[in-house]
């Protein structure tokens, strides 16, 4: 049985797990590059009956898997991967499983960015390094009103760090209740008063078909020229263009971003060269821990699948279909 890691950009996989309680005759072979081309892709993957992708890096829409006729199982790093085609998977009898997730990492990025971001700490180290000491004023959190797009695990947890700086949080999403708002410490807002009253947005929504485009020039434009746009969790919640053009034009004061419409982004991206924004290159879940979790989980799939009870399976359906392939 051949295995394929896919995206170890750290080449860190084989340190993350005991790969070692797999069973005997399994060949796991890890890959720390990173390939768009479908045609590579299918080069590549052709003779492995076991592929795991980390979170959306590599996509695996229809078109690709159609091509992969040894594939068996594919499994995704976290509970469920958007960039998987599961309804194609579970049509041509390949078993899609997720891992077990760490959700503070994406916590503390979100943080990062906003610190990094108000006490301009990039901009001062360069100018450190350059003999200018000390050339910015940076803006405090307390008193300011963070804004919140979307209360779910992970917002509920910005929401608590956000109180501890004695913060005003209000939050809105389409399911949101004034019930789950006080829970979290929050106040539930409209759409409308989420954008004009927030000094700091930040964007904590899954990307689904609802929630894509959420966030347009239409919104950036109700907010304040000194406010931050902090987006950890899916690039195209926010139309880019419209973002873009906010920034360049100072319409906002900056822009906080570790997700994109289309990854890795050329190093020429107005996304990495605008001097208001700043980006990192979708690390929010990159932590040893994270990484441990995630691993850990994929052998325990592997192992699962492989002594023909699979575990975390996201495509349930496919068990029971006459086009399940054969391990």
């Amino acid at each position: 049985m051949k295995i394929a890691i896919l995206d170890d950009y750290q080449s860190v996989s084989e340190e993350m797990a005991d790969w070692s309680t797999l069973p005997p005759g399994t060949q796991v072979e890890r890959f720390s590059d990173h390939l768009e081309d479908e045609d590579r892709l299918v080069e590549r993957l052709q003779d492995f009956q076991i592929v795991m992708g980390m979170r959306e890096r590599t996509p695996f829409p229809r078109s690709l898997l159609e091509r992969l006729p040894e594939l068996r199982l594919l499994i995704t790093t976290g509970g469920g991967n958007a960039s998987f085609d599961t309804v194609a998977a579970t049509e041509l009898g390949i078993i899609c499983c997720g891992t077990s997730g760490q959700g503070e990492g994406p916590t503390e990025l979100t943080w990062g960015l906003i610190i990094g971001l108000l006490r301009q700490i990039p901009q001062e180290f360069e100018a450190a390094k350059n003999g200018i000491w000390g050339s910015y004023v940076g803006v405090g959190l307390k008193g300011k009103t963070l804004g919140l797009l979307g209360l779910g695990h992970i917002g509920s947890l910005v929401a608590r760090i956000g109180n501890a700086f004695d913060m005003n949080v209000i939050a809105w999403s389409q399911n949101l209740t004034k019930e789950r708002a006080q829970e979290c410490q929050a106040t539930c807002v409209t759409k409308e008063t989420l954008f004009t009253d927030s000094d700091i947005v930040s964007i904590h929504v899954r990307l689904s078909d609802r929630t894509r485009g959420l966030v347009t020039a239409q919104e950036l434009d109700m907010m304040k020229a000194s406010s931050y746009l902090i987006n950890i969790s899916r690039g195209p919640i926010v139309v880019e263009q419209d973002l873009i053009e906010a920034l360049k034009a100072g319409s906002i004061a900056g822009a906080g971003l570790d997700t994109f419409d289309i990854e890795p982004l050329n190093p020429d991206h107005p996304l990495l060269t605008q001097p208001n924004v700043l980006s990192t290159p979708h690390i929010g879940y990159v932590t040893r821990e994270g990484y441990q979790a995630f691993y850990s989980g994929v052998v325990e799939d592997i192992n699962g699948y492989l002594g023909g009870e699979p575990i975390r399976v996201i495509n349930p359906d496919v068990l029971h279909s006459p086009t399940l392939r054969k391990s």
